[in-house]
């Protein structure tokens, strides 16, 4: 089926349905990226999430949509800023043996509270952007047999 035929099987229903849902879709996987040091969840669920939002996207809106907001340069900054601080934290935890010595002072905060995991939560969302990203280049790689 070429893009033609793509183009012309888009409904106005789905559209419509689309733009109500997957603002929802993407504050949820949010959420669990944010609270998975409280509850079940975190970096890769949330990520997992948000990825199968921008697939959503992608199929409902089409590629000219979604290439205005996800240039290949904009995904790649984002993936190597988040491999770089996932990297360099947990190089600092896995160097100081999990003691983490006071080189950085970053309070525990209280227990059950949004930030109260140390470095569990700058940990999610570096993860769950990977992730994410890593879903949606899978799938265009399957969908299209290109990046």
């Amino acid at each position: 089926m070429n893009n033609i035929q793509r183009e012309a099987e888009r409904s106005d229903i789905l559209t419509e349905v689309g733009k109500l849902i997957i603002p929802f879709i993407q504050v949820f996987a949010v959420y669990v990226i944010f609270n998975g040091h409280l509850s079940p969840g975190g970096g890769f669920a949330g990520g997992t999430i948000l990825g199968a939002s921008m697939i959503l996207h992608r199929l409902i809106f089409g590629w000219d949509n979604l290439i205005s907001r996800l240039t290949y340069e904009r995904v790649m900054k984002w993936m190597c800023a988040s491999l770089l601080i996932y990297g360099a934290l947990k190089g600092y935890s896995f160097l100081t043996g999990g003691m983490h010595w006071e080189v950085w002072d970053i309070p525990l905060g209280t227990p059950g509270k949004l930030l109260s995991g140390g470095f569990i939560l700058p940990l999610n969302i570096a993860v769950g952007i990977i992730v994410s990203i890593t879903v949606y280049v899978f799938f265009k790689l399957f969908y299209e047999g290109t990046i």
